[in-house]
């Protein structure tokens, strides 16, 4: 385990923690953010990179799409920024040209400089204060993000909140995946055990209906290249069928795999959902880690999640947190 400084933003510095395993099986943390920087896989003797990221804080800050971040206050999308909760309408901070809430706001968890709390070589804890009108969401809200590395070669993800009012909580991952260094990750495979999924409008935000996949582009439920004829691209919210494993508490959601490599990594969560996104709009005009260019679909996001739009949609999954309760999340990343 080491720590040391990476910028510094508002007066505020910034530190990147790094962890590690006797097996090679690395990552590097930021405290903005609650960023996973950089994730390294020994693949047949080589180090292998497999998340997209940045080399200086400057850089994110000018051209990161939620490069490794934790989203929230509610990650992914509340329609036209506003919601209901017994029967009060709460209007939270829409996004830059934009009338909806994307991660929270212009100014979200996975923008904000958290504090680092008990490390280890192979974990760090992260916690963020979020007062009352935070974006506009209702409620003091303490945050808790745990990174671990677990052998052989998993990384764990905890997320915790508690509130002192009502207010929806959804926190997720948002790493892009490229398990080969590949410019173009739409030739890895991807499997997800998703059966339906949640149609969006032109805006990416739910139309309340949960559609089967069976036979169609949305169709994962066989192993498939990401690259399809029909030029289809995605940013889409999959709806889970596998039951929770009850040893570890969580689902097999995903699986990508490489053929270049042979690297696969399992996705597992306890949430009910996984946004899957392509990452076609990925542009970013400096270089990466290990001088990579990352353009269009540069990476893969798997977000394990509640569903976008979930506090306006009452047949989706609860998204509400309440006085006295505790809002968890567990997810894994399994590399093999």
């Amino acid at each position: 385990m080491g720590i040391e400084k990476f910028g510094q933003i508002d007066g505020q510095d910034v530190f990147e923690v790094t962890l590690a395993l006797p097996s090679g099986f690395s990552a590097k943390v930021l405290t903005w953010g609650a960023v996973l920087r950089d994730l390294v896989v020994p693949v047949m003797g080589k180090a292998q990179t497999v998340v997209l990221g940045l080399n200086s804080l400057e850089d994110y800050l000018a051209h990161s799409p939620s490069f490794g971040a934790t989203p929230g206050r509610f990650a992914n999308r509340i329609g036209n920024a506003s919601f209901e909760i017994d029967g009060k309408t709460f209007h939270v901070t829409p996004n830059k040209n934009s009338k909806h809430c994307l991660h929270g706001g212009p100014m979200g968890f996975g923008k904000r400089v958290w504090s680092a709390g008990e490390m280890t070589s192979s974990s760090v804890a992260l916690h963020l204060d979020s007062a009352d009108g935070d974006m506009g969401f209702p409620g003091h809200a303490k945050i808790t993000c745990i990174y671990r590395l677990l052998p052989p070669m998993t990384l764990q993800i905890e997320l915790f909140a508690e509130t002192d009012a009502p207010t929806p909580v959804n926190l997720t991952h948002h790493s892009y995946f490229n398990l080969d260094g590949s410019a173009d990750a739409r030739d890895h495979h991807v499997m997800m055990n998703a059966p339906f999924y949640t149609p969006t409008d032109d805006d990416l935000i739910p139309t309340g209906e949960v559609r089967p996949v069976a036979g169609g582009a949305y169709d994962f439920t066989r192993t498939r290249a990401v690259r399809n004829a029909g030029g289809v691209v995605y940013d889409s919210n999959f709806v889970v069928s596998t039951p929770i494993d009850m040893h570890s508490g969580m689902a097999h959601q995903a699986t990508l795999r490489s053929h270049k490599n042979g690297l696969s990594m399992e996705v597992h969560s306890d949430q009910p959902g996984v946004q899957f996104y392509d990452g076609a709009k990925v542009n970013v005009p400096v270089t990466g880690l290990n001088g990579a260019k990352y353009g269009a679909h540069a990476g893969l996001c798997f977000e394990p999640q509640n569903f976008p739009d979930a506090p306006n949609k009452r047949h989706f999954p609860n998204s509400i947190l309440r006085k006295g309760e505790r809002y968890s999340h567990k997810m894994e990343y399994r590399f093999r």
